[in-house]
């Protein structure tokens, strides 16, 4: 049968979900009920929720919370009525926005609500950060995040921390995003965003108040094949401070290992944003990070050392890419000439990647050296991870070798 592909992804479908939907935990006689109600909005003369789901076919609805108290334990979920995604307000939208579209802009938030002091942004594809940076300004936030890989964030969701300046506007309007957040918009600046018909503006009226939800939990659904359901409380980062570090040490057969430096303050400031950064990233993951600016991002490989690796490459052929656009004003994959690819290579092979000084970022222990030897080869300075491995006198040797500094979390930050 014949079909329009490119149609398609415009087909605004149709879903059979309920207005409304409870979700209740009962425990003997005691019931405790959330109440959600289905959110749409009025496109082109159109009332409709999500577009779709992760792919077209798919069914979707976005439900917000808007009543019920649920206490499990010790632990209590958010309060209803607190809305961020599940009630933005679209300021311009070509089209209904999609599942990924919300998906992507609350990962951003996630990863933003714990800078809110210095203007920062986080740009994600896939529901992973493709780059994110803090900087004195938004405009110089927005470069170095969209710098550190400006071919992932085509298409992507660009979410800032500050009102939306003119200056950032026309830098984002310079390329092709799907998705831009932020919490204002300033004079001016929606005139130029609207020279994308089918970008998703999107205001968060309480981002202003996205501080207060660092350590909110709410409850983690996961859907099994059969019907099943596994839930959990959200993770909530621990380490929110420089004082919240310890610095690595362990001891194996009888004989304490520990790490001979302390990091610098710069480091203790790469290691913290790194670390918060890498909490909306998809496990098994290692970043590395410089002068508050994501370079290099694995994620969600089977074995540390790969993902390692992983990272290591994409610092190298990102950098290649920003020298190649800085310089030739094109992609370095689209450069034919063989001297500027030489001379791009050989500037990137010295700077090995931007990775010189950087700092390396683990979600979860390395079970031997090999992992950490990978960041270590490339020049980098300081390393965080939660500690705990049977061999982590073996990091521990590996850092004191090299001249780095290692501290622990004492907390794994996995998320699947």
């Amino acid at each position: 049968m014949s079909r329009d592909l490119k149609e398609m992804y415009k087909t605004i479908m149709d879903d059979h979900f309920t207005p409304q939907m409870e979700i209740s935990f009962i425990d003997g006689k005691k019931r405790q009920t959330l109440f959600y109600e289905k959110v749409s909005w009025v496109i082109d003369g159109v009332n409709k929720g999500l577009r779709y789901g992760e792919n077209p076919g798919q069914e979707a609805a976005l439900y917000r919370l808007v009543n019920g108290n649920l206490v499990l334990g010790d632990t209590k979920t958010i309060a209803p009525g607190r809305y961020l995604v599940s009630d933005i307000e679209l300021l311009q939208s070509g089209k209904h926005p999609g599942k990924t579209n919300l998906t992507d802009a609350d990962n951003a938030l996630n990863i933003l609500r714990y800078f809110t002091d210095t203007p920062c942004v986080v740009i994600v594809k896939h529901n992973n950060p493709c780059g994110a940076a803090r900087a004195k300004s938004l405009e110089e936030a927005y470069h170095k995040a969209y710098m550190a890989d400006r071919v992932a964030a085509f298409g992507g969701c660009i979410a800032v921390n500050k009102a939306l300046d003119k200056v950032t506007a026309e830098a984002i309007a310079g390329q092709y995003a799907e998705v831009v957040v932020a919490p204002e918009f300033e004079d001016g600046v929606m005139e130029i965003l609207e020279a994308r018909k089918n970008l998703r503006v999107i205001r968060i009226n309480a981002m202003d108040k996205l501080q207060n939800f660092i350590g909110e939990r709410v409850v983690d659904f996961k859907s099994l094949m059969d019907g099943g359901l596994v839930a959990q409380w959200s993770f909530v980062p621990e380490t929110l401070s420089k004082k919240d570090f310890t610095l690595a040490s362990t001891e194996y057969k009888g004989k304490t290992y520990r790490v001979n430096r302390e990091p610098t303050k710069e480091e203790y400031e790469d290691l913290l944003f790194g670390w918060l950064v890498e909490s909306g990233i998809t496990s098994n993951s290692v970043i590395y990070v410089k002068d508050n600016v994501t370079v290099g991002i694995g994620t969600g490989e089977q074995d540390r050392v790969g993902v390692a690796e992983i990272a290591v490459d994409k610092a190298y052929r990102k950098l290649a890419d920003r020298y190649c656009f800085e310089r030739h004003g094109i992609a370095f994959t689209d450069l034919a000439d063989q001297d500027k690819r030489a001379e791009i290579e050989k500037d990137v092979k010295t700077a090995k990647g931007g990775l010189i000084g950087s700092a390396m970022v683990s979600d979860a222990f390395f079970p031997f050296r090999d992992g950490i030897d990978v960041g270590l080869r490339q020049g980098v300075k300081a390393v965080v991870q939660p500690g705990g491995s049977l061999n982590d006198y073996q990091s521990v040797e590996a850092c004191n070798e090299s001249g780095a500094a290692m501290v622990y979390t004492g907390q794994r930050s996995f998320k699947h």
